[in-house]
């Protein structure tokens, strides 16, 4: 894989996480257990980033891909 392919898969990346900001996700927590009975209750969770380290992963990514595009000296 070269540099320009990374460089496009790094921005792409990095404009999802700035259109999406954080993911939600849902865990089954154990609350009690009596004999053969268990009690059991759905714990949510919230995953949050700042929208600018998606544009600095933008940034990133446009860095890798323009040094990709140099021409190479032999």
């Amino acid at each position: 894989m070269n540099l320009k392919t990374i460089g496009i898969i790094v921005i792409i990346v990095g404009l999802l996480m700035t259109l999406y900001t954080g993911y939600n996700y849902v865990t089954r927590e154990n609350i009690m257990t009596i004999g053969d009975t268990h009690l059991s209750m759905d714990k949510h969770h919230t995953t949050a980033w700042s929208p600018f380290l998606g544009l600095g992963i933008i940034v990133i990514g446009g860095v890798v891909f323009l040094a990709g595009r140099k021409k190479k000296l032999v």
